[in-house]
């Protein structure tokens, strides 16, 4: 057996989402969200599933912290909900929802534990869409200020901040693909929406530099690694048009001040054009502190005429799935590591996001014997491990997640936490995952 070791001060921390833990929908003056709207829109949810109760973390944030501090890990990242503080989008600020995240900001500094903030992860304010969404700029100055609120408020309590998780979903996944809130099927639409979130984003990184708030920020775009079949050409062109959609769009911008080029053509060969109005491009690439890293998953693809957006199709390898159909490819990890480090340098990277549903429930004795995790988070640590060995800034890592949760167009059918939760009593139970990743924790290092 090899020792995987970490470097010192490498933090180890745990993630969950506002919409998929908190419940409480209609109350502390919270307003709605496109995911309250889309939960109760016939057929997009799994069985109807929505976000009403959820984990009740509003309720019970002071036995989830101390459920984080007897798992031991040093860092807890959250998102806070639009919804919670301006609850039309664009109105008066709600103190009520501000006073919830300082009972959880202060619980979790009174065990220790370090918290990162995610300004938006997906719940925008109904009222925002109804007057066109993130298609409308109008919601670029919205999102400032209401990021303006939240930094004022929690100065000096947070260090570590994120604007956006996983923009792709918000746009192409939500607005082209149409399986997220609020559901279109529009590839102008969805590119439409990718951009405004990117000067979005970068305008609130000017905010946050201006009013001077200590700590760091960047942004958290999900990665796939998508492995070319073949050696052939057209394999690899279609691989990276694949890989560069998922992965390069939102961060070449970020990094870099432009979109890549070979993207930009091919959607103009589609009749899609990205709207840059003057200044964008350089909001965009405002200088960000790190990168954030969520990954699950990767692919072989190659390439075949006219299907889906570039031309490529998935093959079926033969590979292990974890049971909401994804392929286990720790491999991947690595590689999207590795192609951060040598296309933009040494920014410090964060894993924001990584694990793996497996729906095992409780056994006899009561317990959730959940090994198919636990062997996941050790094989993706151990890639982790070898990014860092070879040259990757990573300086910490967030297991998805610290519970089941809400599994947005899933509802509740697929489970990726490390605590089981009983959603008819919120009784929690800590996993054998939970009970391995408390070790890795501790001690810095594990066994594989």
């Amino acid at each position: 057996m090899a020792i995987v070791q970490f470097p010192e001060g490498f933090k180890w921390g745990a993630a969950t989402a506002s919409y998929q833990v908190e419940g409480a929908y209609q109350e502390g003056g919270r307003g709605l969200s496109i995911w309250d709207t889309f939960a109760r829109t016939p057929g997009k949810v799994f069985m109807g599933d929505n976000g009403d109760v959820a984990c009740d973390m509003y309720h019970k944030y002071p036995e989830d912290v101390k459920l984080m501090a007897d798992m031991g890990i040093q860092t807890y990242r959250f998102s806070i909900a639009w919804p919670r503080i301006i609850p039309d989008g664009s109105g008066a600020v709600n103190q009520e929802g501000l006073d919830f995240y300082h009972r959880l900001v202060d619980e979790l500094l009174k065990y220790g534990i370090e918290p990162m903030v995610t300004l938006y992860h997906w719940d925008l304010p109904q009222a925002l869409q109804d007057r066109g969404g993130w298609d409308n700029r109008e919601t670029i100055d919205h999102f400032v200020r209401y990021s303006e609120t939240v930094f004022e408020s929690l100065k000096g309590k947070i260090n570590l901040w994120a604007t956006f998780n996983e923009p792709w979903c918000v746009s192409f996944l939500s607005n082209y693909l149409g399986e997220h809130a609020p559901g279109n099927r529009d590839l102008q639409l969805a590119t439409n929406v990718s951009h405004h979130l990117l000067v979005a984003h970068g305008r609130t990184v000017r905010k946050f530099r201006e009013l001077g708030i200590p700590g760091q920020i960047g942004i958290v775009p999900n990665m796939e690694w998508r492995e070319p079949y073949s050696t052939r050409q057209e394999d690899i062109d279609a691989c990276e048009r694949q890989a560069g959609w998922l992965n390069e769009w939102f961060i070449r911008p970020v990094m870099h001040g432009h979109y890549p080029e070979m993207l930009v053509e091919w959607f103009r060969g589609k009749g899609v054009e990205v709207p840059i109005q003057a200044g964008d491009m350089e909001d965009i690439s405002q200088k960000i502190d790190y990168l954030g890293v969520n990954y699950y998953t990767g692919t072989v693809g190659r390439y075949k005429e006219n299907e889906g957006l570039f031309d490529w199709e998935e093959v079926d390898m033969g590979w292990d799935r974890t049971d909401i159909g994804w392929t286990y490819y720790p491999q991947g990890l690595y590689n999207a590591l590795m192609f951060l480090k040598n296309n933009y340098g040494e920014i410090p990277i964060y894993i924001t996001e990584n694990g793996a549903c497996y729906n095992d429930e409780p056994s006899a004795d009561g317990k959730v014997h959940d090994d198919r995790r636990t062997r996941y988070i050790k094989s993706h640590l151990a890639s982790v491990s070898r990014a860092i060995e070879s040259g990757v800034n990573v300086k910490g890592y967030y297991a998805w997640s610290l519970m089941d949760n809400y599994e947005w167009a899933f509802g509740y059918s697929m489970r990726f936490g490390m605590t089981y939760v009983d959603y008819d009593t919120q009784v929690r139970i800590p996993k054998d995952s939970f009970k391995f990743y408390s070790k890795v924790a501790a001690l810095n290092w594990f066994k594989i």
